[in-house]
């Protein structure tokens, strides 16, 4: 196989354990974890300075799920990498589970922080960042963000932050679905021209497909050394699966016992 083929597998393997999970759930926000699928494939297979047989290795490159409510596409890549038993995965939101609806790093270590509060993460973020470079840590934070959540303005002091500081260690990607709970992103409070408002803002700005696993891959390879980076992807909410796409009702709303099975047979 080659890379691009091997990470599509990846990906389409945790598609069909998010559809899985949420249904098992009976709840959940399988809309945005399908469509960040291809990324966080990337991410963890390619991209990141991970180890699934020691993920709390002191040199790893960081990272922090700031719109945490996408939870499901993170635990379902740890794990394919192997890093957590897939077996857990049916626990998700259940009552003594690690995976809860959020992350939380109460009981579930490979979680840098807890979020969930969209527009806390990321702030959060910045301050790991900015404290690796102090403490001479060679390791990366990388950071995801739904854009709706860009409509928090702690983001965008955290925008600010990050480029007064030069942080060339941090990697921020938006997932560009263009959705959010109650509707479009466009029509709910305006983010374009996004790209425009974070170069204003000091960052080095990439813009890639989120569903083509070699831009994807270029996208983080470009990521700057002298400044912070920051990805904007621009993806499909519910991606894979046909009744789910570009619709925002799929946010947080998890699939009946035959949408599953329609569901995992158009993921096969």
């Amino acid at each position: 196989m080659t890379e691009i083929t091997t990470l599509h597998e990846h990906a389409r393997n945790i598609r069909r354990n998010v559809v899985r999970m949420t249904h098992a759930a009976g709840s959940g926000h399988p809309g945005g974890s399908l469509g960040m699928a291809d990324v966080f494939a990337a991410l963890y297979f390619r991209v990141m300075r991970f180890r699934p047989e020691n993920p709390l290795w002191e040199g790893r490159d960081r990272f922090i799920l700031s719109n945490g409510h996408i939870c499901p596409v993170w635990y379902a890549t740890l794990a394919e990498c192997g890093a957590i038993p897939k077996e857990e995965l049916l626990t998700l939101r259940k009552l003594g589970s690690r995976l809860q609806g959020h992350p939380a790093n109460v009981d579930f270590p490979l979680a840098e922080l807890a979020t969930g509060s969209l527009g806390q993460g990321f702030p959060a973020s910045v301050g790991l960042a900015l404290a690796n470079r102090l403490n001479h840590r060679e390791g990366r934070v990388f950071v995801s963000l739904g854009d709706g959540e860009l409509q928090e303005g702690s983001c965008w002091e955290a925008f600010m932050a990050a480029a007064h500081y030069k942080l060339g260690n941090l990697t921020a990607f938006i997932d560009r679905n263009g959705q959010q709970q109650a509707g479009r992103t466009e029509e709910m409070l305006a983010l374009e021209p996004l790209a425009d408002k974070l170069r204003a803002f000091g960052w080095h700005v990439i813009e890639a497909d989120g569903h083509d696993i070699g831009r994807i891959l270029e996208a983080f390879r470009a990521a700057s050394e002298t400044g912070p980076s920051v990805i904007i992807f621009r993806t499909v909410m519910g991606k894979g699966v046909s009744f789910m796409e570009h619709n925002f009702e799929w946010h947080g709303t998890v699939p009946s016992d035959e949408q599953l099975k329609r569901a995992l047979e158009e993921l096969a």
